[in-house]
């Protein structure tokens, strides 16, 4: 089956990759996107995405309200509402457990899921980030066992790993160069002209799921060993009372010098996807030792943020148990909603241990969310008047657009770090 006027689309999982998706393939088809989160279904079909990924006029344009449709995204939390689509396409996390472990638990739910529905000639494909091997060899089990059916005899897989930057308003779904791959010579073509069919970047078919699956895995561990390298290189140089942004800024006049800057690492990918390779790896018997060092560097930039900035209110002889701290910015990366693996909690758990009374602001973070997964209350607004008199200690956490031109000024009664380097380098203490 490869008539595109067939395509019935089912996504499972509606969250920062798998709605922009949706809604890219229901403006030529029918597509049915499902989520166990009955609250995330109300606010899509309130045409509301609490992760701004998708505009209320985009959703407002493809929401319709029958499953009987020539094209359009019906969103249920339904799955029986899935059960005549020919093409499922799970998009759920896979995130990592408190000991760095790849927690494939969703994953494997959502096959199960899938399997219950699953029929002759359907096609499951996987966009969540994996270990090489997990499509084949974790996730068709459950599709077989949970459908009675087997692979490449009855029903078909393909693994299209996600590219989603959360925030990036240009690089969106259709503005991404594909990554496809399928079962089956057959399938991979099938899969790759689906993809390929709303795709305006392309897409390049790969010659095995587990080539595909490295290639993604691979993306992110690269970031983190990079960013890994530059924040090493902020420690060094902040030793030797060099500005690393500086360095960077002249290194980078070099045509082919990769520019990458020091931070905190967090988020659902860069900060997890090493973990899945490096287990993979470890069950090969090879200990992947630059993996995990710089794992290790970027894990540790939370607290080494909050060491530097005690050291600095001691120079400055700044009181520091029961003073007031403020930490600007709570999401894992700018302008984006998501606190999934924030490491700016790090900062916070540290100076806390201190004896520091810590606030939060961030303007964009869910305060429900950020209350229910780390217990912290973000304050509602800020005083910019009074900052200097209310805190003596600054940290300007993530660089939310909000918080550029912030004006704020170090002077001899508080400490200002920016860790992002977006304020005038004059008018802080310190930077990464």
């Amino acid at each position: 089956m490869d008539n595109k006027s067939k395509y019935k689309i089912g996504i499972i999982g509606l969250g920062y990759v798998g709605l922009p998706l949706a809604v890219e393939f229901s403006k030529k088809y029918p597509v049915i996107g499902f989520d166990i989160n009955l609250n995330r279904v109300n606010q899509i079909n309130n045409f509301n995405d609490i992760t701004y990924e998708i505009t209320k006029p985009e959703l407002n344009n493809v929401i319709k309200t029958k499953r009987s449709i020539n094209r359009g995204l019906y969103v249920t939390n339904f799955l029986s509402h899935l059960k005549n689509c020919n093409i499922y396409i799970i998009t759920v996390p896979t995130p990592i457990d408190k000991h760095n472990r790849p927690l494939l638990t969703p994953l494997l739910k959502a096959s199960e899921f899938v399997g219950t529905i699953l029929k002759n000639n359907d096609y499951v494909i996987y966009e969540s980030t994996v270990y090489p091997g997990a499509t084949e060899n974790d996730c068709v089990k459950v599709l077989e066992k949970f459908s009675n059916l087997k692979l490449n005899k009855n029903f078909y897989v393909g693994y299209s790993p996600e590219r989603i930057n959360p925030g990036d308003k240009e690089h969106t779904v259709s503005n991404i160069l594909k990554l496809t791959s399928g079962s089956t010579p057959d399938a991979a073509d099938y899969v790759d002209n689906l993809y390929k069919s709303i795709i305006k970047a392309g897409t390049y078919k790969t010659s095995s799921i587990k080539v595909a699956e490295a290639a993604k895995v691979i993306e992110n561990s690269q970031r983190d060993i990079n960013i890994a390298f530059v924040n090493e290189l902020s420690k060094i140089f902040n030793l030797m009372s060099i500005d690393t942004l500086e360095v960077l800024k002249a290194a980078s006049t070099k045509w082919n010098f990769l520019n990458f800057k020091p931070g905190l690492v967090g988020g659902h990918c860069i900060g997890v996807d090493p973990y899945y390779l490096s287990q993979k790896a470890q069950e090969y018997g090879y200990n992947p030792e630059i993996i995990l060092a710089g794992r290790r560097i970027n894990d540790g930039m939370g607290k080494h943020v909050a060491s530097e900035s005690i050291k600095l209110m001691i120079k400055k002889n700044i009181p520091i148990k029961n003073s007031n701290a403020l930490i600007l910015g709570f999401t894992f990366k700018e302008n984006c909603t998501d606190i999934r693996n924030t490491r700016v909690i790090d900062i916070y758990n540290e100076l806390v241990t201190y004896g520091i009374k810590v606030n939060v602001y961030d303007p964009i973070a869910n305060k429900k969310e950020v209350k229910k997964e780390y217990s912290i209350e973000l304050i509602e607004n800020l005083n910019l008047f009074n900052l200097k008199k209310s805190y003596s200690l600054i940290i300007l956490a993530v660089a939310h657009d909000q918080f550029l031109g912030l004006s704020i000024r170090k002077s001899s009664k508080n400490i200002i770090f920016d860790i992002k380097g977006i304020l005038n380098k004059n008018y802080v203490d310190a930077r990464l």
